[in-house]
């Protein structure tokens, strides 16, 4: 999720395991470890843009390198708390942070290689999006009341909240996948895979992409807590078909490695922006639910295969663009 959000949900961990003494260094420290996972972003190269994505949510928040994150947390802080916290105790609070990240992030969609080095399967269980003000809110809001009085009730009570929202989620997109197959079924298709994510924000608004015969079809389903849905029919594009006729080329024409790495960080969900040639996107991802055009990708370069590919960003949002989303998610007709 987003980077306040770990944090947040360190110290919410942290604060469970601290006695009230100790319960607002706790919850500095599970805030800090918190963040610490996602410091491989930093990993990156100017030349490769694809460096930072694989290293992204990898070795950092598998459960292997908790203990090790928690460590590295507890050396960077033990400076400043050595005289008011023993080791022992940071350290178990810096471990409780620390252990928030990977889990928090595999409840997304992009993928979190969870049990990183004995396996590179990147793990989403797209429960939630990466930011939700709702889940946030709540639980930041327990953190502070936590720290405020140093009782763990609070603390319990947020992580309660936590459980229960993904659990709700968990409801709403086992309402959309049956949606989905109702879809398929009035069109006569077979379903080859698929995936069901939530849109930015919210639990109520979901993004449906399905494989049949070749194509991808994008469709929006609402999913009301009051049991009414609302599907919105979107367009189908043709999925991304690798190019086995230079294989034997793979070595030397970088873009083409770059289109296999590219491959396998969007699970395999490739096709050709439909307003650029030269751009290979994520179909899972767009700016709104029912839309074919990817949100990100690579814009390869024809005219010189052996410099990597650069990065393509489609994040425009504007006023006529928010305002459909709010429709769909109000439920409103189009």
């Amino acid at each position: 999720m987003d980077v306040f959000t770990q944090g947040v949900a360190g110290a919410l961990l942290a604060q469970l395991g601290a006695k009230a003494q100790f319960k607002r260094h706790a919850t500095v420290a599970g805030f800090a470890a918190g963040l610490l996972p996602d410091a491989d972003a930093l990993i990156r190269s100017s030349s490769d843009p694809l460096l930072t994505l694989e290293f992204h949510r990898q070795f950092s928040h598998s459960f292997l390198f908790i203990p090790i994150g928690a460590l590295i947390a507890t050396l960077v802080l033990l400076p400043f708390m050595r005289r008011t916290v023993p080791p022992q105790w940071l350290y178990l609070f810096c471990l409780l942070g620390y252990s928030s990240g990977g889990i928090l992030d595999a409840c997304t969609s992009f993928g979190t290689q969870l049990l990183w080095p004995f396996s590179e399967e990147r793990i989403a269980w797209n429960l939630i999006s990466i930011v939700d003000p709702v889940f946030t809110l709540t639980i930041f809001s327990m953190v502070i009341a936590g720290w405020w009085l140093k009782r763990h009730r609070y603390a319990g009570m947020g992580l309660a909240f936590a459980c229960m929202y993904l659990f709700l989620s968990f409801t709403q997109q086992q309402i959309a996948l049956q949606i989905q197959q109702e879809i398929a079924q009035s069109r006569n298709h077979q379903i080859e895979r698929s995936v069901i994510k939530p849109t930015m924000g919210n639990i109520i608004l979901w993004r449906s992409v399905y494989q049949y015969n070749g194509r991808y079809y994008v469709d929006a389903i609402r999913s009301g807590f009051t049991g009414h849905t609302k599907v919105y029919t979107g367009k189908s594009i043709a999925a991304y078909e690798m190019d086995h006729r230079i294989n034997e080329l793979s070595l030397v024409l970088t873009q083409y490695e770059d289109i296999l790495r590219f491959n396998k960080l969007s699970d395999g969900y490739l096709v050709i922006h439909p307003e650029d040639e030269n751009v290979i996107g994520d179909v899972r991802y767009s700016m709104l639910p029912n839309d074919i055009k990817p949100l990100w990708g690579i814009r390869l370069n024809p005219e010189n295969f052996h410099q990597h590919s650069t990065e393509a960003l489609f994040r425009k949002s504007d006023a006529e663009t928010r305002q459909k989303f709010i429709s769909l998610l109000k439920g409103e007709t189009l």
